[in-house]
């Protein structure tokens, strides 16, 4: 496996909350200083409740990918999860570190190396709707340099192993990733989302205004799945570019 992130195609930005977002939520918290006003958020807050009332994004189950496979993995990777899967035990960060990374690189592998990695990037389009904070991974076409161009994908690693608690905070970030597609002069870009444990993988897409929840989840016993499903991602993204 890669020994450095930065040249496996993961980038790591600067995470400081810029000037015109502390303004903005600055003003949006005078403007609702009120008892009634919604409270102040960003995607960590975010619930399946706050992204309906808030965002107005509704969620059903659908089939998303039939058309995935399972597909050849790379040689580096079984024996790297075999070893990560233990050393995962310690911690959330020890689970992204030894178990989703490796199989986020291992996709970029199998793609040509075609989409970047985006580990720990500010997501800050409209603050005053909750639609700011820091993404665990975004996956964008392009090169892995900043800055961040045409998302098409945001991960979540899901806090405590439960997938379900973080699917309102996922879907926020997909609405950002829309919102910034959007205002990049990309509005036919699809946007996918993934919530993780690293063992359980739950993927979505969002659409007109809909989170469709894909069934079945993939598991990490399949790990040739999981990369089936990232794959056809990348290749619906870059067909739509």
């Amino acid at each position: 496996m890669p020994n450095h992130a930065e040249t496996a195609g993961v980038a790591d930005l600067p995470a400081a909350l810029p000037d015109s977002v502390q303004k903005a939520r600055a003003r949006a918290w005078s403007a609702g200083s009120g008892t009634d006003a919604e409270p102040i958020m960003s995607y960590s807050d975010f619930t399946l409740e706050a992204v309906e009332r808030r965002l107005g994004v509704t969620t059903h189950e659908a089939g998303l990918f039939p058309e995935s496979t399972d597909v050849t993995v790379p040689a580096w990777l079984p024996e790297w999860l075999a070893r990560g899967t233990r050393l995962a035990l310690l911690s959330e960060k020890s689970r992204s570190e030894f178990i989703v990374v490796p199989i986020l690189l291992a996709a970029r592998e199998l793609s040509g190396d075609r989409f970047a990695i985006f580990s720990g990037q500010r997501l800050d389009v409209d603050p005053p709707r909750g639609l700011a904070g820091e993404c665990d991974f975004i996956l964008a076409l392009g090169p892995a340099l900043p800055p961040l161009h045409a998302p098409v994908m945001t991960v979540v690693e899901a806090k405590k192993n439960d997938v379900e608690a973080g699917l309102g905070q996922c879907i926020a970030q997909m609405v950002a990733a829309r919102r910034f597609n959007d205002d990049a002069g990309r509005p036919d870009s699809p946007v996918f989302g993934c919530v993780t444990t690293g063992e359980t993988w739950q993927f979505l897409q969002l659409a007109d205004g809909v989170a469709m929840l894909d069934r079945p989840r993939y598991y990490l016993d399949n790990v040739g799945r999981i990369l089936g499903v990232l794959l056809a991602i990348f290749e619906r993204c870059a067909g739509a570019s």
